[in-house]
């Protein structure tokens, strides 16, 4: 064979291969903090710098942003809503057409996320509060993993929440990618011009938060020139919040995209794999332990077999665990070498169904604790453990 052959069949062999890499990667879905690609959206302000200086709301009346400020040199502006896979609670709607109408809260959450199902109860009360003085919510749903896509499960999700503002489903990531986010949840409070005044990560914050939504909500109102007053006080929801002060354990993820504390197992490999587990006396906190066959892929661990085992040395008060059974499975579900009971275990036995958040521990106090659960039957998707 000539040199010209051989470069040519070269040259179609990494072609081959080339294309087969791109198609085994095009197929994945991309995990939390790997955005899609897409061109974020600025929105355009009310109006400028130069045509209206922020108003004067009053002594005592903390603008959203201080007099004589120039906004466009010290906030971003809002983006709009980019690529959305459909909506709850409303018609399609755009960011854009909020600007000179409404103060608008963008919430980032995803609803097995156990973070933000304990800031839901503070979005709920404001949304209450505020809703008929300017403040419009809008929960942007962006799917952590892929079951959280379905527009049925963001739906029963959304009721079950008894959210009532516009929800968004980011299932693209679109959205995300526009703010640059990376944390559920997260908060960007748009001011009555268009412009991010305020954002808050994470849990907490809730009296700051508030004052910021207040503050914003009267600098609308001298806008529009209306009349009245702003709601004063904060609100004080039953919300579930766990106690900081102690060392909690940290959020566990069991598929190969983040499974970085796998006690037994090589972090980031997926495959099917055989694990023994070591005695439980011989176990690591913070590391989860496998027992059985299983199948590690991307999102989660799935036991191939009957009898599979999975424990864990955990500190905290509560333990939630994101998992999924499409054919429906049974755990026997121990602490301490006993038998729980919980929101969703009864008697040391958790009946998983589909995919969502179950309450696997539910103590009376902080304190560290080996978990250990076997499953009765194959087929059951773990993706994470939360605690609180």
């Amino acid at each position: 064979m000539d040199n010209t052959k051989r470069t040519a069949l070269l040259i179609v062999v990494l072609a081959l291969i080339g294309g087969s890499i791109y198609y085994f990667e095009s197929q994945k879905v991309k995990p939390s903090g790997e955005v899609a690609e897409s061109t974020p959206a600025d929105i355009a302000p009310r109006v400028t710098d130069a045509d209206m200086p922020p108003p004067e709301l009053g002594e005592g009346s903390p603008a959203a942003a201080p007099t004589g400020i120039k906004k466009a040199e010290t906030y971003a502006l809002a983006k709009e809503i980019v690529s959305p896979a459909g909506f709850v609670n409303t018609d399609p709607l755009k960011i854009q057409d909020l600007i000179g109408k409404k103060v608008i809260l963008v919430d980032f959450w995803t609803y097995s996320c156990i973070n933000c199902q304990r800031t839901q109860p503070y979005l709920n009360a404001w949304y209450e509060k505020y809703r008929d003085q300017g403040l419009e919510i809008v929960g942007v749903h962006t799917p952590e993993f892929g079951f959280e896509k379905i527009l049925e499960n963001v739906e029963r999700a959304t009721r079950d929440a008894e959210i009532k503002y516009p929800v968004v489903l980011d299932n693209d990531y679109g959205t995300w990618n526009a703010y640059k986010n990376r944390f559920w949840p997260r908060k960007y409070l748009i001011d009555i011009d268009g412009y991010i005044i305020y954002d808050h990560i994470g849990e907490g914050g809730y009296t700051e938060t508030e004052e910021k939504i207040q503050a914003a909500l009267r600098e609308r109102m001298a806008v529009l020139e209306e009349r009245g007053s702003i709601a004063g006080g904060t609100v004080r929801p039953d919300a579930d919040t766990p106690s900081f002060d102690k060392p909690l354990s940290r959020e566990t993820y069991f598929g190969a995209w983040r499974n970085t504390n796998f006690g037994n197992g090589t972090p980031r490999v997926e495959g099917e794999q055989t694990f023994v587990l070591p005695d439980t006396k011989n176990i690591d906190a913070e590391k989860f332990y496998l027992g059985g066959r299983w199948q590690i892929t991307s999102e989660y661990a799935k036991n191939v077999e009957k009898g599979a085992r999975l424990v864990f040395r955990f500190r905290a008060k509560d333990v939630h665990m994101v998992v999924g059974a499409p054919a429906g499975a049974t755990i026997r579900v121990m602490q301490d070498d006993k038998p729980v009971n919980s929101d969703d275990v009864k008697e040391g036995l958790l009946k998983v169904g589909e995919a969502r958040r179950y309450n696997l521990i539910k103590n009376d106090s902080f304190g560290e604790h080996i978990l250990e659960l076997y499953i009765e039957d194959a087929g059951l998707e773990a993706f994470t453990f939360t605690f609180g």
